[in-house]
């Protein structure tokens, strides 16, 4: 198809009228479809429905003898640390086991660092800053929200992080953290180079108590047979000299039971600690049942890669169906572009700029719930209004196929009618 730019004017108006007369025929449907947010769908909730059953009626001793009903155990169970060790890059000794929400384990880190400081500071956080790699996760920029953390926003390139640009922010001793999403990024699929976690870990920092916020939420979601490997933080920090630069996260909460999974905190010794004497005085332990539910079920490493076959299985052809409207409808038009994800819950696209809030105003109208314009932004504010985040993992593949044909529309739609009126204005 020929871009949108180059129709001359008559081509440019049969073409709005087309696409305003499809879409509307679209909107008579009476749709009422959902895709707003990247949860996972009842039929990857019922691949761990077996874990339910664990532990029987007396199986709640652990290997060490001990009774997960009662307290304590403050760090998790050892074989839980063991089996889990290998997704956060660290030695069992190095990883902590909480409940089940990273979000509660970064938001933690953020209280405890401002009341507390972290190790390698002299006194606690005080009006810092967070590098902010964009379009990114709108619950991190949330926390960053909640708590007056001025944030920066830092482009990606495909490979992770702008590093040039992010070399120059670090200086400034009032940036104390970034966010990082290391593998599959949320939204745009990114997977981090080894180059740029070797910059990240070596970089000068003008804070000596900066941290990398390490959120590898997507490290065994692949969408793909090519399952993407990254270097470790972890020992690279130790490499560069930084050992206490990098806090890890990850959870289950997309392997088992997201309601019910279990999150983690894994970094180096100092930071365990440092975390630990922390969460002493918040509890007295966290659920061991459901660590041992989690060892029984998955039991290795091999059972928990058969287990996240089982949901590529599922999303693959959810994310071949968007891949698939937007290419017929989209290829060639310069209307958009949008990543292919290997792997994670996430599309990003990037609409004509000055259309995505009113791509998701269509797609509303037509009975589309989408994720709003610039949520990928800190303060919700995408100064391109081009940017957004296409979440196919809850809808069924139907639903999924009928709503990327209209969320198409409703881009082609804007784009058209955005040329429209900027040949009218000018």
């Amino acid at each position: 198809m020929t871009r949108i730019a180059e129709l001359p004017n008559s081509d440019l108006q049969t073409l709005r009228d087309q696409v305003r007369a499809e879409y509307d025929a679209f909107r008579a449907r009476g749709l009422k479809l959902d895709m707003t947010r990247g949860k996972p769908a009842a039929d990857q909730l019922d691949l761990a429905n077996e874990m339910l059953a664990f532990p029987g009626n007396r199986d709640y001793v652990t290997e060490a003898g001990d009774d997960a009903r009662n307290y304590g155990v403050l760090q998790g169970l050892p074989e839980a640390r063991a089996l889990f060790a290998p997704l956060l890059g660290a030695p069992p000794a190095q990883v902590v086991v909480n409940d089940n929400s990273s979000l509660a384990v970064m938001h933690d880190c953020i209280v405890w660092a401002l009341l507390k400081g972290v190790p390698g500071g002299t006194e606690p956080w005080s009006k810092p800053a967070f590098l902010c790699p964009t379009p990114g996760y709108d619950r991190h920029f949330a926390l960053c929200e909640e708590f007056g953390i001025r944030m920066i926003p830092v482009p990606l390139t495909g490979n992770g992080p702008d590093m040039d640009a992010v070399e120059k922010l670090v200086a400034d001793p009032s940036v104390k953290g970034m966010w990082c999403v290391p593998k599959y990024s949320n939204p745009s699929g990114d997977v981090y180079s080894d180059e740029t976690i070797r910059r990240l870990a070596s970089m000068q920092t003008g804070a000596p108590d900066f941290r990398l916020f390490w959120d590898n939420a997507y490290a065994v979601h692949h969408l793909t047979e090519n399952r993407h490997e990254i270097a470790n933080m972890l020992d690279a920090c130790a490499a560069a000299g930084n050992p206490d630069r990098a806090f890890v996260f990850a959870s289950t909460s997309k392997i088992t039971l997201a309601g019910a999974g279990l999150a983690f905190f894994a970094s180096s010794p100092a930071n365990v600690a440092w975390y630990l004497a922390r969460m002493f005085k918040r509890t007295i332990g966290s659920d061991k049942l459901n660590q041992l539910r989690h060892v029984r079920f998955l039991k290795d490493q091999a059972g928990l890669m058969r287990h996240m076959d089982g949901h590529r299985a599922l999303l693959a052809p959810k994310f071949a169906a968007v891949d698939s409207a937007l290419t017929k409808r989209l290829a060639g038009t310069g209307a958009a572009t949008w990543a292919k994800p290997d792997g994670g819950y996430f599309i990003s696209l990037d609409a004509t700029p000055g259309t995505a809030k009113q791509v998701v105003a269509l797609a509303k109208d037509a009975g589309l719930a989408m994720t709003a314009a610039g949520s990928t932004w800190p303060h919700g504010n995408d100064p391109l209004d081009s940017n957004l985040r296409l979440a196919p993992t809850f809808p069924s593949l139907a639903d999924v196929i009928a709503a990327s044909e209209g969320i198409a529309l409703c881009i082609l739609l804007a784009a058209v009618e955005k040329q429209c009126a900027d040949r009218a204005a000018g």
